[in-house]
C-alpha cells in the first residue's frame, strides 16, 4: 500500500545521488512538494559505482544487522525497478543473472569457506563450486581460480541507467531541482526552516532530508562526525572485437587477500573496482590503484587484458562509525538524514526511500530499518 504524505509538506532533499533521488521521487509520488538541492544531480559516488546489489557476498561476522537490511532491500529491488521503469519511461538497468565469488590461493579459499560457513549458520546457504564448475558456469574465469561460491540472489544494476531513470521519474513526479550546492540546514532552535545555498539564497522547508553522501556531516551540527569520506577507485572497460567475452554474472574475488569485483554492462563491458582508503576528500585516481585493480582482475578474468580501458575514476563513499547507514530523524524537528551507506548506497536505496516516506507520512518503519536510527550514535557518544 502506498504511503501518503500531507500535500502541504514542503520537503527539501539535499543531495542528488542515488539515495537522494530515490527518496525525492518516492516522496513526491506520495504527495509531498519536493525540492532537490544539488549542483550536479546524479554525479559523485553514485555515478562511479559498480552497481552491485550484493548483501550476501559482502556479509561478514559481526555485521548481521547490515546483512538483514541488505537482504530486505535486495528483495524490494525488482518491484522498485519495475515501478521506476514505468514512472521514468525508461529501463533502470537491473541485472538478475546473479553473482559468483571466487578465490585464487589457499588463504583466499579458506576465507571464502569462513564466509560460506557463516552464511550457513545464518540459514543463508550458498552453493560451493570447484574451479572447474565455476568455469563451466562462467568460461571467462581463469585457471588461477580454484574454487568459489554461487549466490544467484545477489543482483546488479547499471548505476548510470539507474540515475538517469531516477532523475526522469523525479521530474515527472513534480520534484523541483535547484542547481546549487547546499551550505547548511537552517533551523530556529526547535525545527527546521529550510536550506541555505552557496549563493546565499534560502529554500524554505517544513522538512529537510540530508542525503548528501560524504558531505552530509558539514550541513548541520547534529550530524557532526556521523559521516566520513572513504575513497574508492574504479575502472570501466569496453569489450573489443576478438577479445574473450565478459562474464554474464558479477564476479567478486579475493586475490592474495585483496577484494576485486567485475560487474557486467551491456555490450560486453565491465566495471572493475574498487579500492578503499581513508584519505579524506581525495577525488584523484592513483597509478597504484589502477595497477592493483587491473592486475587482480586479470588474474581472475584473463581476457580483460584485451579489453579497452575506457574510464578511470574515483569517488568518496559516505562511511559511518559502525558501517550501518543513518536513516531517520536527528537534531531539530523536521530534520532527517539518509546517509552513511558506505559501499551500499545503491543496494539500500529502495529500503531507505521506503523508510523515509513512512517517516514523512507518519507511518510505521520496517523493523529491519530501526538499526539505522542515527540516535544510536548519539547514545554511544553520551556514554
Amino acid at each position: 500500500m502506498e504511503m501518503t504524505i500531507d500535500s502541504s509538506m514542503r520537503l527539501v532533499v539535499v543531495g542528488g545521488g542515488v539515495v537522494g533521488l530515490s527518496c525525492a521521487w518516492r516522496a513526491a509520488a506520495g504527495g509531498a512538494r519536493v525540492t532537490l538541492v544539488d549542483a550536479a544531480p546524479g554525479s559523485g559516488a553514485s555515478w562511479v559505482a559498480g552497481g552491485m546489489l550484493a548483501p550476501v557476498t559482502e556479509a561478514w561476522p559481526g555485521e548481521e544487522d547490515l546483512l538483514a537490511l541488505g537482504v530486505e532491500s535486495v528483495r524490494l529491488w525488482p518491484g522498485f525497478a519495475a515501478r521506476l521503469g514505468e514512472a521514468a519511461g525508461r529501463e533502470p538497468g537491473l541485472r538478475s543473472e546473479g553473482t559468483v565469488v571466487v578465490a585464487t590461493g589457499s588463504g583466499d579459499r579458506a576465507e571464502l569457506e569462513t564466509l560460506a560457513s557463516y552464511l550457513d549458520g545464518l540459514g543463508r546457504p550458498v552453493q560451493r563450486l570447484s574451479g572447474k564448475e565455476l568455469r563451466r558456469l562462467e568460461p571467462a574465469i581463469g585457471p588461477e581460480v580454484r574454487g568459489g561460491l554461487s549466490v544467484p540472489d545477489d543482483l546488479a544494476v547499471d548505476n548510470r541507467l539507474l540515475l538517469t531513470a531516477l532523475r526522469a521519474a523525479a521530474e515527472k513526479a513534480g520534484v523541483a531541482f535547484v542547481a546549487r550546492n547546499a551550505a547548511g540546514v537552517v533551523d530556529d532552535g526547535t525545527r527546521v526552516a529550510g536550506v541555505t545555498c552557496d549563493d546565499g539564497s534560502v529554500v524554505e522547508a517544513d522538512a529537510v532530508l540530508v542525503a548528501a553522501g560524504a558531505w552530509s556531516s558539514a550541513l548541520h551540527p547534529a550530524l557532526d562526525a556521523m559521516v566520513r569520506p572513504v575513497k574508492g577507485e574504479i575502472l570501466r572497460l569496453g569489450h573489443r572485437a576478438g577479445a574473450f567475452p565478459a562474464p554474464s554474472r558479477t564476479v567478486r574475488a579475493l586475490v592474495d587477500g585483496r577484494p576485486v569485483y567485475a560487474v557486467p554492462r551491456d555490450a560486453g563491458g565491465l566495471v572493475v573496482g574498487a579500492t578503499q582508503a581513508d584519505v579524506g576528500f581525495d577525488l584523484e585516481p592513483t597509478v597504484g590503484g589502477v595497477r592493483d585493480l587491473l592486475r587482480d582482475a586479470e588474474r581472475v578474468l584473463p581476457g580483460v587484458a584485451e579489453f579497452a580501458l575506457l574510464e578511470v575514476a574515483a569517488g568518496v563513499r559516505p562511511g559511518s562509525p559502525d558501517n550501518l547507514p543513518l536513516i531517520g530523524p536527528v537534531g531539530p524537528e523536521g530534520l532527517l538524514v539518509a546517509s552513511g551507506h558506505h559501499r551500499n548506497g545503491i543496494l539500500l536505496a529502495p529500503v531507505t526511500a521506503e523508510a523515509v516516506v513512512a517517516m514523512l507520512g507518519g507511518g510505521a518503519v520496517a523493523d529491519v530499518v530501526r538499526v539505522a536510527d542515527p540516535a544510536r550514535l548519539l547514545r554511544r557518544a553520551n556514554g
